[in-house]
């Protein structure tokens, strides 16, 4: 089993979420998110004043899938999430790691049974 992160840009969430549920991944959690990295925030104009945003809006997914679902996922992501054929920088970043266990709360299932 294995967590999904991936930061992206809010305005990509829909399509993702269509492009997954297309490619059998089901579950999955989404947190807004503030950061910056290469693009160091921007400025922007409020009443006649400008002002600079040194946090930018996102979108944090987490998604658990067993391994079998890791390569799908991570290419969707990429696919879809990504600013045009070459990307750009603030599209986001895609971070995978192990998971111990997982129990699902309603009927107690432990394992990889627990996240299909």
């Amino acid at each position: 089993m294995r967590l999904i992160t991936a930061i992206i840009q809010p305005t990509k969430l829909a399509a993702v979420r269509e492009a997954l549920a297309k490619v059998g991944v089901e579950h999955l959690t989404a947190l807004d998110a503030q950061g910056y990295a290469r693009q160091r925030g921007q400025t922007a104009t409020y009443r006649g004043n400008e002002y600079q945003t040194n946090l930018l809006r996102k979108v944090e997914l987490q998604i658990i899938v067993n391994d079998d679902f890791v390569d799908r996922t991570v290419e969707t992501l990429t696919r879809v999430a990504r600013s045009g054929p070459t990307g750009n920088f603030g599209d986001g970043k895609i971070m995978i790691t192990p998971i111990a266990d997982a129990v699902r709360i309603v009927d107690m299932v432990r394992g990889p049974e627990a996240v299909s």
